[in-house]
């Protein structure tokens, strides 16, 4: 196993990658009024409770792909039903005329505080304010009676808005973490074509 060094450079085998991921909080909801450019009549946010395992990784893909979201694709039908039956998690889809244009899911297993595991849009549906759009509809949703705290995390592998976006809609840095997981796209999880900005070593 690859000891970690904290000072200058750590190898990693050619079939692993690793990000640094930045977690980020906020400890009070923030203004009730939204602003102009989260208003989308042409979007809807969808609770859904019985989503059909492969229909979400499916989905999982087109949002996370470029990102190299690899997690739930790891697991078998089982241990994912697991969690998405949970009833302290809720999967929400935004979607417009075409069908589920993203994901939301928030996890509230650990209250007081609730986390924003995963949030993201179809490259397609970005712009246009969908993102902000979203984020209003998931802080509206993450602060119930009960939350004091609501959390998430990005890393180096995310859209390179993605910081600041949350940055600027409330969340404080409060941590960071060096993550390295298996490169999904050795094991055929995701096309070996994905995140470029992530290049392949060695294969």
């Amino acid at each position: 196993m690859t000891q970690l060094v904290l000072e200058g450079y750590t190898d990693l085998p050619a079939d692993r990658v690793a990000a640094v991921a930045t977690f980020l909080e906020m400890l009070e909801p923030p203004g009730s009024t939204p602003s102009a450019p989260s208003r989308r009549p042409d979007l809807a946010l969808n609770r859904v409770d019985d989503l059909d395992p492969g229909a979400y990784r499916d989905l999982f893909r087109r949002v996370g792909t470029e990102y190299l979201w690899s997690s739930r694709l790891r697991l078998d039908d089982a241990a994912l039903l697991d969690i998405l039956r949970d009833p302290a998690v809720e999967v929400y889809l935004p979607a417009s005329g075409d069908g589920p244009v993203g994901l939301l899911e928030l996890d509230f297993r650990d209250m007081p505080s609730a986390e924003i595991a995963f949030f993201g849009l179809v490259p397609e549906a970005i712009g246009g304010g969908a993102g902000r759009w979203l984020m209003d509809r998931a802080l509206e949703l993450s602060w119930r009676d009960g939350v004091d705290r609501v959390w998430l995390h990005t890393c180096t592998f995310d859209h390179p808005a993605a910081l600041a976006f949350y940055r600027r809609s409330g969340f404080v840095p409060y941590a960071r973490k060096i993550e390295a997981f298996p490169d999904p796209r050795i094991d055929g999880l995701l096309p070996r074509d994905a995140a470029p900005h992530v290049p392949l070593i060695g294969n």
